[in-house]
């Protein structure tokens, strides 16, 4: 098992100097100045020719992305153009905020995923089944930022219970996450469902039930465990589209996170701190993906790590 970890990290790196090239040509390719985004709309070209010359852009691009990806390994992610601070202040104090809402996010939306999917699978082709697919159905359908609004309308400006900006309070999370994690029950309940019908037809579960075992037994310890790896696959992959689908829901809703970051950013064609989200957004990615194999070993112990 540790080796296998030690060989999947030392994997990283290239597939990261890969990311890295193409986020730094992407990067690149966008229309528009970003010296005279900084300079401003009224500056004389010999100001955004000093302002340019500032920003190192004057550089050729290969000579921009060696600066780039050696400062980068050296801790430093440069300066943001828009705001002049430090491209690492501005993603730490935006970090939390957008790891708190999407872990809130995929709690409850695992929790109410699964179980409208184990309810289905268990009632297969009944009521509760129809409901909750119908349910499922309705929240992939179901447009996220149009989600976000309804919400507000309802709750914040109809009713005022809850409030619509900022993250200060636990009250601010409840819309933003119902908001982003509703895609992601739906997603949960479909493949919770399909991987438990498949596994509750197996001749381990039809001799457990002629064993007398009790239906409760059944389902929750002789078919999660076995249903639980294609679950926790889906899982994993979900987490990491939260992270990178918050960007829609905190415009929505103005959340201070890495999403409305980004967005600002591109706008501004602030380049260190649009290279250096993408990246961490593809970190995670792996990183996930990484944890996700590690967990295979534990909730399966036939699987051998090589």
């Amino acid at each position: 098992m540790l080796n296998y970890f030690l060989k999947r990290l030392l994997g990283l790196i290239p597939t990261l100097l890969i990311v890295a090239v193409l986020v730094f040509l992407f990067v690149h390719m966008l229309p528009g100045d970003p010296a005279r985004l900084a300079a401003g709309q009224d500056a004389d070209e010999q100001t955004v020719a000093m302002v340019r010359a500032e920003l190192g852009l004057d550089k050729p691009l290969p000579q921009q992305f060696v600066s780039f990806f050696s400062h980068m390994l050296q801790g430093d992610f440069g300066t943001s153009i828009r705001t002049r601070r430090p491209v690492a202040t501005e993603i730490g104090e935006r970090f939390f905020p957008t790891v708190m809402l999407t872990i809130t996010s995929m709690v409850w939306a695992v929790i109410f995923g699964m179980a409208i999917g184990i309810v289905s699978a268990v009632y297969r082709n009944r009521w509760p089944d129809r409901l909750g697919m119908t349910l499922a159905v309705s929240g992939i359908s179901f447009p996220a930022f149009a989600l976000g609004m309804l919400l507000m309308q309802i709750f914040s400006v109809q009713l005022g219970w809850l409030p619509t900006v900022g993250a200060s309070s636990w009250k601010h999370y409840i819309l933003p996450s119902i908001t982003l994690g509703a895609a992601v029950a739906a997603v949960m309940a479909r493949f919770t469902r399909a991987s438990f019908v498949e596994v509750i037809q197996e001749d381990f579960v039809r001799t457990a039930r002629a064993k007398g075992v009790r239906e409760s037994s059944v389902v929750f310890k002789h078919t999660l465990r076995n249903a639980l790896i294609p679950v926790v696959t889906m899982m994993g992959l979900q987490f990491g589209f939260l992270l990178g689908g918050s960007i829609l829901v905190e415009a929505v809703f103005n959340w201070p996170g890495l999403g409305r970051l980004l967005v600002d950013a591109v706008q501004m064609r602030d380049y260190p701190v649009i290279q250096t989200l993408v990246l961490l957004f593809s970190l995670e990615f792996i990183l996930i993906n990484l944890v996700v194999d590690v967990l295979y070993g534990y909730i399966n112990p036939t699987i051998r790590y090589k």
